[in-house]
């Protein structure tokens, strides 16, 4: 395991420089939280010792370890400005230049981490793998359980904003009707959970870990939600239909039927007769798979080659910031001084997560065990919701989404809102969760 006990430093990989690993790194430690933690978790789940024992967590990174990080930002080399007046070429130079020098200067780090030290986070051994999350129940008691996993570029930080609004509903113009359990995990080789240091942890061994989690937890129904990796995991835990899986949410489903598909390889051109949002979701597709792939491609072959982004904080900044065009062009803007979804903080905020834990080639690794085709339908025939926001990768039409999912229970397309949709619009978001899961709730 990656992560140790009390006051212990994250990542020890046992290599000849460990020692100065420590050194800088600081403690990601497992503190105590209290007996208010401890109470949070059902009964059933308090209860549990030895490997499957559910541990209290806490964050709680050196000073050393932050100072290194603004020397290093102080010490970046920068190359040449771009050639072309826009973001063609990739993240442009000034746009790095702006966030790394709020970076430097302005950003609190103690700020993020006095918000995740206030939620319950705790640790419990998975599968041989320590399993950080967040886990906040709900005053009201017949409040539904759902987990909740991120993505990448993502984190938990993407989800932190819903919690509020779902757990406690009566504060945010719900009902009682509309609470939440909330489970939201890190995903191995992400954040606070370990990193794998075998082959193998891919979406569908990763499902099998949260059906495991969940069951532990002592939730005899409950749902689950996904973007990203989170959308492929989910769909993955659908499919293997532990009886208390009664249904899931996504916001980026996979629904492009195989004739799309095909169309979409070099040489394709679209098929006569698709509607205007069958059509929008081609170009959108169109796009992406010729301009905006190049990360995870390289991710999916050679993760390892990425020492750049493990070595300069500025070269991780920018290769998160160029996941998709139209959350680079939002980011772009915020540090440009625009009011957006995102805040410079919040961009921040999961960036250094990615920094502090040493995650970047450990969260890549997981498009290399991938196997599976991304938006293609996996035939999940438990009840399925989606979310459509404008601004995804590709925005689903309703037409490829029923076929997708036979049992399509919720869709509704949004007005505003993108890849990290419960980030950048986390009131919309959580109204969806509502909406989505309403029926099934009278169903439980």
């Amino acid at each position: 395991m990656n992560m140790l006990s009390n006051n212990s430093v994250l990542d020890t990989t046992g290599d000849e420089f460990d020692q100065d690993r420590r050194r800088f790194l600081g403690a990601a430690t497992i503190g105590v939280l209290g007996a208010g933690a401890a109470a949070l978790l059902p009964r059933e789940a308090s209860a549990v010792t030895g490997n499957e024992a559910i541990r209290p967590f806490r964050v709680d990174f050196s000073g050393e370890r932050l100072a290194d990080l603004r020397e290093r930002l102080i010490m970046t080399q920068w190359p040449d400005r771009e050639t072309v007046a826009d973001p063609s070429q990739g993240v442009q130079l000034a746009t790095m230049q702006q966030l790394v020098r709020y970076w430097r200067t302005d950003y609190d780090w103690r700020k993020i981490e006095s918000r995740l030290n206030a939620l319950p986070q705790y640790l419990t051994e998975i599968d041989g793998l320590d399993i950080h999350f967040i886990h906040v129940r709900s005053k009201h008691e017949d409040a539904l359980p759902m987990i909740v996993t991120h993505g990448w570029p993502g984190s938990i930080i993407e989800q932190l904003k819903i919690i509020d609004p779902l757990t406690n509903p009566t504060a945010h113009g719900g009902t009682v009707a509309d609470a939440f359990h909330l489970v939201i995990p890190s995903i191995p080789g992400y954040g606070f959970s370990a990193k794998p240091t075998t082959t193998g942890w891919d979406p569908a061994r990763i499902a099998r870990a949260w059906i495991a989690l969940m069951q532990r937890l002592g939730y005899a129904r409950y749902v689950a939600q996904g973007g990203d990796w989170g959308n492929a995991i989910t769909e993955q835990m659908a499919l293997q239909a532990p009886p208390q899986l009664v249904g899931i949410h996504t916001n980026m489903p996979a629904t492009v039927p195989a004739d799309i598909a095909k169309a979409l390889q070099p040489g394709g051109s679209p098929p006569s007769g698709l509607s205007s949002d069958e059509m929008r979701a081609y170009e959108q597709l169109d796009y992406f798979y010729k301009q905006g792939l190049g990360y995870a491609i390289e991710m999916a072959n050679r993760p390892q080659t990425l020492y750049g982004i493990t070595d300069s904080p500025a070269g991780l900044a920018a290769w998160i910031l160029d996941h998709d065009a139209r959350s680079e062009e939002l980011i772009a803007r915020v540090f440009d001084g625009g009011t957006e979804g995102l805040t410079r903080d919040d961009v921040l905020d999961n960036i250094t997560l990615y920094w502090l834990t040493n995650t970047a080639i450990s969260s890549a690794r997981l498009y290399w065990e991938n196997k599976l085709i991304f938006f293609e339908p996996k035939h999940v025939t438990v009840p399925v919701a989606v979310s459509v926001f404008p601004d995804e990768i590709y925005a689903a039409p309703r037409s490829w989404t029923e076929r997708a999912y036979p049992n399509l229970i919720y869709f509704n397309k949004l007005p505003i809102g993108g890849h990290f949709a419960a980030w950048e619009q986390p009131e919309l978001f959580s109204g969806e969760m509502r909406a989505a899961f309403r029926s099934l709730r009278r169903s439980i």
